[in-house]
């Protein structure tokens, strides 16, 4: 490279460099006092401020907000209700730049109105004539006790989270899209036993919401993001993905993917293929060829399959329905669907989850299309673990069941969901400390997992088959206390309560349990629970027993 050429290369180097050095001067003043703020939430009327998430919800529901509106928001909550100056607002919100007042009044306008709190009420956000403006009526709220507290520790290998990707076709109905999109880019990258990838239930927490990619590291525990969006039209797809250091927020990479839909399953292996390279350069081709995975040829079956998930992840009765639906119609579009007939199993499965028992005829069926599933699963780490946890859970086929759960988690050790059934697996054949030891690996893969209360709930059953009575009640209420209308959390808690001899607690458990699964009785417990050893079973049963449940 010649002198001069040279020169040019380095100079644009430095203005590079400058402008960085710039960004982040003008970033400090903000995140200065954001940082030094309490973790805690703040509430005001019907609107909750979640100031380590910058979100702003109101009832639950979040509410748009615009990025200087927010910060002029987050700095009134952390002044607790005493009056902040313009010439405050400036220095934390504008870095001290020359702001005109007007514009001062633009973004608290905007802030109002997200509020519903202009026209004059100023029921939250006072102006104090000649001084400034303050927050009124707020209040500190601590975090839930089940929610993240702290920050999880970033481990020595890469570890990546991918966020859910925007649906920008202005219809609400290619929702699915976007997520399967997501999900099987999620699935590519766990492939990669090098990489610790975040769990799809935890990443879709985010869903919806503007984030803070650095905070989102710090809740998840990883070094890596990735977020982008889809855009389905007619024929076509456009896919966008940027890869960002969640350290210190740097891009490290981007891209733009688009093509035909009738070839989507190459757009998805090239965009987890260029994360992969961005992440490690040296990569050898064939662990890149490994992240690939194409479910089926048939995008009619695979249009039914991403219906299917988007409907059994709400995890209510009807949508396990539907899916189990939906599941069958991407069957009939192709009957060597192996991921469809691994969701059927996995439907099954949540069915008896949520305390519906199964005819002989449906046992029967979840033994198929589980069989079915591993016939064609091939390297299927999901298909083999949903079929596997199927056939051991209601079928009862353990021996079986397992075998098919650890080939999954030989071909993708990142898998949560297969951690979280080989837990389960585990505690059925009478091995509560490997049952346990798993069921924490799954926590610590999605540790903002909406399945979380099914971990709990594992590790409510896995310490009471170890005798810890007192530890298997507190787990059980934890997932209780997600899910409240959980037989199989109160049955563990009732089971444990009366083996600690709490017996108050454990007949408020199983007046629960009556009303909610009024079927129930000592005599089928074994059809829900297969346990291998009959002394487990016993123990079981002789809690439910003391609580108050019939023969």
């Amino acid at each position: 490279m010649d002198a001069t050429r040279l020169d040019s290369t380095r100079l644009c180097q430095v203005g590079r460099l400058k402008s960085l050095v710039q960004t982040l001067s003008f970033l400090k003043p903000v995140w200065s006092w954001y940082l030094a703020m309490r973790p805690d939430d703040v509430e005001f009327g019907p609107f909750r401020l979640h100031l380590a998430r910058r979100e702003l919800s109101r009832d639950g529901t979040p509410v748009q907000l615009g990025g200087r509106a927010l910060d002029i928001l987050l700095v009134l909550a952390a002044a607790k209700g005493e009056v902040v100056t313009k010439d405050q607002l400036i220095a934390q919100v504008w870095s001290g730049a020359v702001v005109d007042e007007n514009n001062i009044q633009v973004h608290v306008s905007a802030l109002r109105k997200a509020l519903d709190d202009g026209g004059g009420a100023q029921r939250y956000v006072r102006t104090v004539q000649g001084r400034g403006y303050r927050l009124v009526g707020a209040r500190d709220r601590a975090p839930e006790s089940d929610s993240v507290q702290h920050v999880l520790p970033i481990p020595d290998k890469p570890s990546i989270a991918v966020l859910p990707f925007a649906n920008l076709s202005n219809d609400p109905q290619q929702e699915y899209f976007a997520d399967g999109m997501v999900e099987d880019i999620t699935v590519g990258l766990s492939r990669m036993r090098w990489l610790l990838v975040i769990a799809r239930n935890s990443s879709f927490t985010y869903k919806g919401r503007a984030v803070d990619v650095k905070q989102v590291g710090r809740d998840l525990g990883v070094r890596y993001v990735l977020e982008g969006s889809v855009r389905k039209a007619a024929n076509r797809v456009r896919i966008t993905a940027q890869l960002i250091d969640a350290g210190n927020g740097v891009h490290l990479w981007a891209d733009r993917f688009e093509g035909a839909l009738k070839d989507i399953f190459d757009l998805q292996d090239r965009v987890a293929g260029n994360v992969v390279s961005a992440i490690a350069p040296k990569l050898e081709q064939s662990e890149i060829a490994r992240a690939k995975s194409k479910p089926t040829a048939n995008l009619d079956a695979y249009d039914y399959l991403l219906r299917g998930k988007a409907s059994l992840y709400s995890w209510t009765t009807e949508g396990i329905d539907e899916a189990l639906r939906l599941f069958y119609r991407a069957i009939e579009f192709d009957a060597e669907f192996g991921s469809a007939y691994g969701m059927a199993a996995w439907c099954y499965t949540r069915r008896m989850a949520n305390g519906r028992p199964h005819s002989a005829q449906e046992i029967a069926e979840t033994a198929r299309v589980a069989r079915r599933a591993v016939d064609l699963a091939n390297d299927d780490a999901v298909t083999l673990c949903t079929a596997g946890y199927a056939l051991a859970r209601v079928v009862g086929d353990l021996d079986d069941g397992v075998v098919f759960i650890d080939r999954a988690l030989e071909l993708n050790p990142n898998l949560a969901t297969a951690w979280l059934t080989c837990g389960w697996a585990r505690a059925f054949l009478g091995e509560p400390d490997a049952a346990i030891k798993n069921l924490k690996h799954a926590m610590r893969l999605s540790p903002l997992d909406p399945l979380m209360f099914g971990m709990h709930n594992g590790m409510a059953f896995a310490h009471f088959l170890a005798g810890r009575y007192d530890e298997a009640a507190s787990w059980a209420e934890r997932a209780l206390r997600v899910q409240p209308n959980w037989v199989a959390a109160w049955r563990n808690a009732a089971a444990s309560h009366a083996l600690a001899g709490r017996l108050e607690n454990a007949r408020h458990a199983m007046a629960r349990i009556r009303l909610l699964a009024p079927e129930l009785r000592l005599s089928n417990l074994n059809d829900l629970m297969p346990l291998r050893r009959p002394e487990d079973l016993a123990r079981f049963a002789e809690g439910l027993q003391k609580a108050g449940l019939p023969e």
